[in-house]
């Protein structure tokens, strides 16, 4: 079975885009060399105003390529990054890619406890981390073993020391300077590591088979699962990408990374589908409107892709300034649904189409999506990409296929599916359906143009700011209190898109309920977006037969008291 014209969603795509796309063979690396050597003195990145050509991004990376060899990176080694988007996080990616070595990508971000279970699983013994990030990794007990951590200092990459005043609260030019030459001590600077020279051009390349990066995914255990991702999975998705936004020029394109590149989204997006078409990757290492806005003045978006709540306040924010976006022409949104006004509030001001697409981390990320075109259904998660199959099947039996229209689970199969969990052969059973059909846990609905809407998730994951959290890890924080005794937490839907973070908790005797002590106790185990923004005590939890709390049942006795 093939995505031939039989299928009935391929009659809907933008006219020009094919239902297969030809399969990659060759690696990333391949893909960035052929980018460099083509695009040469395009600008590549833009960071605050600074750019980076493609012939030098190309130099950095084979120079950062030297310096992980010389510390000992060796093909199928992992290496951990947690790293803000910066032009050090694009150098980085590619410079383990290109040792064969494989790419752990984390949120910079994460508390050291979050982080913890990660290395433990992957045990990568060599970190490039934002020097902000190094007290979290120095905090692991003795037995994560880290050979060498090399600190990234953001600012290094500020095109110069007075554009850097501009943005840090800073005195004088001699403070500016000052947090310019600081770094974490004990670790080895960035520019260290560049001081070795290119790396041989003989040194052997990776296949296209290769394992190229480890995506951890948030599961219903509450315990983080390492997606395994290739670089035929990642260059498959890139391909289809390029497909699916047909017209889309080499070297014309304006990319705006907004969304983290520790994320599969940006991930993809930005690494490998931006770097393929020569774009300029203008890089934000956290979103802010007025950034975005004066960035748009000097280099305006072609392509702009994010969250529902980023589209809004872009647009409310350019409404205010009066500053243009006509020029964002390729608008995906995703991680979370796209209400319809912030479609009618975008697509006002920017003059072009915003579009509701669908993935996970297991597809590299993207599967699903609605068509730059009048076929575009709002509301709908879109129909499959290229050379990607879906069906519906039964919620206990995925052998059996529903009938057209009735709610099922979304199973999909194509290049972009990931080979498995790291060393976690049982959830990869659970995941991976013999054929290679992936089980997402979402249940939709599809019509009879192969238009899917989502109505369900089987995975009670909260989505909000298009960022996955674990209900049972939270509930696992709220419980080490010695107030709680026990814990639920679900998703409130938000009108804006995504979900709100609550908890209902059961007190130990004699405890009373205090919501910013709980916050704050939170704060040092969790990544702040998952920290509940309310906190509702209840007297007593349905539970099952079991004692396992019934938490679809709190959800619906809490949900009307918010």
């Amino acid at each position: 079975m093939a995505n031939t014209e039989q299928q009935p969603w391929v009659k809907n795509y933008q006219p020009g885009v094919p239902a297969e796309i030809d399969l990659p063979t060759e690696s990333l690396v391949a893909m960035l060399e052929r980018s460099v050597a083509d695009a040469g003195t395009h600008p590549a990145l833009e960071f605050f105003g600074r750019r980076t050509t493609y012939t030098e991004l190309g130099e950095q990376i084979d120079r950062a390529a030297e310096g992980l060899r010389h510390l000992g990176v060796r093909a199928g080694d992992r290496v951990a990054l947690l790293l803000p988007n910066c032009p050090q996080h694009v150098v980085a990616f590619y410079a383990v890619l290109r040792l064969g070595a494989v790419v752990v990508e984390h949120n910079p971000l994460y508390t050291s406890r979050e982080l913890r279970h990660q290395f433990e699983d992957h045990q990568a013994r060599i970190v490039i981390a934002w020097d902000k990030t190094v007290a979290a990794i120095r905090a692991f007990p003795a037995d994560i073993e880290i050979d060498h951590i090399v600190s990234v200092n953001l600012l290094m990459a500020f095109p110069t020391i007075k554009r850097l005043a501009l943005y840090l609260p800073v005195k004088s030019l001699r403070e500016s300077r000052e947090a310019l030459t600081g770094s974490a001590p004990g670790t080895i600077a960035w520019k260290e590591l560049l001081t070795h020279g290119r790396i041989d051009p003989e040194h052997p390349h990776p296949s296209v088979d290769d394992l190229a990066a480890i995506q951890y995914t948030s599961g219903t255990t509450g315990r983080p699962k390492g997606a395994m991702l290739t670089h035929f999975n990642l260059y498959s998705n890139a391909l289809q990408g390029e497909a699916w936004m047909h017209g889309a020029e080499y070297r014309k394109e304006i990319f705006y990374a907004i969304l983290p590149m520790f994320h599969a989204f940006g991930m993809t997006l930005y690494l490998t589908y931006g770097i393929r078409k020569q774009a300029l990757l203008v890089l934000f290492p956290k979103f802010e409107p007025g950034l975005i806005l004066a960035a748009m003045k000097k280099s305006p978006a072609t392509v702009y892709c994010a969250v529902p709540p980023i589209y809004e306040r872009t647009a409310r924010a350019a409404q205010e300034q009066g500053v243009s976006l006509r020029s964002c022409k390729y608008c995906i949104s995703g991680a979370m649904n796209l209400p319809a006004h912030v479609v009618e509030l975008w697509e006002s001001v920017s003059g072009g189409l915003l579009v509701e697409g669908y993935g996970m981390t297991e597809s590299s990320p993207v599967a699903l999506g609605n068509p730059f075109y009048s076929t575009r259904r709002p509301g709908t998660i879109g129909v499959p990409f290229p050379s990607t199959l879906m069906k519906v099947v039964d919620l206990d039996d995925p052998s059996m296929e529903v009938a057209q229209g009735q709610p099922g689970e979304l199973l999909l199969k194509g290049p972009q599916v990931f080979q498995g969990y790291w060393n976690n052969p049982d959830e990869t059973k659970k995941a991976l359906l013999p054929g290679g059909w992936l089980r997402t846990g979402d249940i939709v609905t599809v019509d009879a143009d192969g238009f899917t809407t989502i109505v369900d998730r089987a995975k009670e994951l909260v989505i909000t700011g298009g960022f996955n959290v674990s209900p049972t890890e939270v509930e696992t924080a709220l419980r080490l209190h010695a107030s709680i005794k026990d814990a639920a937490v679900f998703g409130k839907p938000l009108e804006r898109g995504g979900e709100m973070v609550v908890a209902a908790v059961e007190l130990e005797p004699g405890a009373t309920l205090d919501q910013e002590a709980l916050r704050a106790h939170c704060r040092e185990l969790l990544a702040a977006y998952k920290i509940p923004r309310r906190i509702v005590q209840i007297d007593d939890m349905p539970r099952s037969m079991l004692g396992k709390i019934l938490r679809r049942q709190v959800r619906e006795q809490v949900l009307p008291l918010l």
